[in-house]
């Protein structure tokens, strides 16, 4: 039997967590990435004839040629619509506006970073008895810091999105639809997505080449990367992904 409206239980209350993880929270607290790589990798690119980007930017952007758009006005035009999109989709949750909460997931997002790093470096060190490959890859440390800066916030932003929320996120939603367990969609989501994550970076002319101990390290990585995205959504996850190639190629984690 249905509660009358003056018995129902009040509604559920908007605290941090709940209101980080939803997708307006995730695409504004993920725009300071976007905005900062576009820029940077603009004057990094400037004047020289091969161009450095990150692949995940260059797969998402040969999709927007192929769609009719080109450079940063095709990435600014799909931002605008997919944040319309996302308002549009969330308006009736009625979610309140709190700045300070977008300033905090960049606090828990370096948690993550710092504590996912140690974590992983400790596990694949004692499977393999060696230091583990950072990840980022060879082509990315032989470029010029702030080439490196510009492919870190570059790999938070894209590699998230395509990784995370088409893969992940679409991979849970079809398992999800077509199973209905939860638990089982999580699990094979997570972990066919870190696979792939860290598979690709091994294809193509500028691949790595390929060691147990660094696929081990990605995997791992990937693995956490996913598990952040589907508990706590896409703006922590490219957060902590972004903060933690910042801190490898800075030397702040060794």
């Amino acid at each position: 039997m249905s509660s009358s409206p003056s018995t129902a239980p009040a509604s559920t209350p908007w605290t941090y967590r709940r209101l980080t993880r939803t997708a307006t929270y995730g695409f504004l607290g993920a725009l300071p990435l976007l905005a900062l790589y576009e820029v940077l990798i603009l004057l990094v690119n400037r004047g020289k004839v091969y161009q450095i980007h990150v692949g995940a930017e260059v797969w998402i952007k040969r999709v927007l040629l192929a769609l009719g758009g080109t450079g940063m006005v095709s990435v600014g035009i799909v931002t605008l619509f997919v944040g319309i999109g996302i308002f549009l989709y969330e308006r009736k949750k009625h979610l309140p506006f709190r700045p300070a909460y977008l300033g905090w997931m960049i606090v828990e997002s370096t948690v993550y970073a710092v504590v996912i790093a140690l974590l992983i470096s400790n596990v694949v060190g004692m499977l393999f008895s060696i230091a583990p490959l950072a990840k980022g890859g060879a082509v990315m440390q032989e470029q010029d810091f702030g080439t490196m800066l510009s492919l870190s916030i570059g790999a938070g932003i894209y590699e998230e999105l395509v990784f995370r929320v088409l893969l992940v996120g679409g991979l849970y939603w079809v398992l999800h639809r077509f199973f209905h367990q939860t638990v089982v969609a999580y699990l094979v989501a997570a972990v066919v997505g870190a696979l792939v994550f860290s598979g690709v970076h091994y294809t193509g002319a500028l691949g790595d080449a390929f060691t147990l101990s660094s696929f081990t390290f990605r995997f791992l990585f990937g693995l956490s990367l996913n598990a952040l995205f589907l508990v706590r959504g896409f703006g922590v996850a490219a957060w902590t992904h972004a903060l933690y190639d910042i801190m490898i190629v800075s030397h702040f984690l060794g």
